[in-house]
């Protein structure tokens, strides 16, 4: 029953990424960190991110801007690859507590401003790249960063989800060769690899055909008080249980 609940909840966060354009570790992380330890719900979160942006790349392939592909990939992958290597340092309780603050301020910081604006340059792209890859592979989620990096440069939505995916894989096989160093890829983790895939294009295909009908600047703000309720419950537990 746990299982059935957990592969629900994954499916509806691949859903609610792909339409929001946050990506899905927003909620999967806290989620999976739920059903097991921290460290096995990074390596988990990794692995199911590889297959979902893989499969946002084959249904989104045309539009992706390969120059900020470049400009946000490169640095936010050297960060990642920082943030990784420090969960091998930091406690889990540490983690759980710097997981569920980093919900919480991107919450109430998107939900506040949601116009803000960032000048589309290439210092803030490589900034803003660098900052997203480290807190991906610190606590698991970083793409609600790169997101209001990329809105800067005024891509088409389709091109948006395509160029976030790119970066975002890059990203995600950083922190998988990072992760697998540290032992993270244990059976726990190892035994849901066929139902991440089959997830990951179920919930990318739901969100790509959903995108047509649904208001985003609406659903957006669902999806944000939903991470922040996610964020406070995760700091609650983190320090209570």
């Amino acid at each position: 029953m746990d299982d059935l609940w957990f592969y629900v909840l994954l499916l509806a966060a691949e859903v609610l990424g792909t339409i929001g354009g946050f990506g899905s570790s927003l909620f999967v992380m806290p989620l999976a960190g739920h059903f097991m330890a921290f460290e096995q719900a990074l390596g988990i979160t990794a692995l199911f991110h590889v297959f979902s942006n893989t499969v946002k790349i084959l249904l989104f392939r045309i539009g992706s801007d390969k120059s900020l592909v470049l400009r946000l990939g490169v640095p936010a992958v050297v960060g990642v690859v920082i943030g990784a290597l420090l969960t091998g340092v930091l406690g889990g309780v540490w983690l759980r507590v710097t997981l569920g603050v980093v919900l919480v301020l991107i919450a109430i910081w998107m939900l506040v401003m949601p116009d803000v604006l960032i000048r589309p340059t290439t210092r803030n792209a490589v900034v803003g790249g660098g900052v997203s890859g480290f807190l991906a592979g610190l606590v698991g989620t970083g793409g609600a960063v790169r997101g209001v990096v990329l809105a800067a440069f005024g891509l088409e939505k389709a091109a948006f989800v395509a160029t976030s995916a790119w970066i975002d894989l890059g990203v995600d096989l950083g922190r998988a060769v990072i992760y697998g160093g540290q032992g993270y890829f244990n059976s726990t983790v190892l035994v849901y690899l066929p139902a991440l895939a089959i997830l990951s294009i179920l919930g990318t295909w739901i969100g790509k055909k959903a995108l047509a009908y649904i208001p985003e600047r609406q659903f957006k703000r669902i999806v944000l008080i939903l991470v922040l309720v996610v964020g406070l419950q995760t700091l609650w537990a983190a320090w209570f249980t």
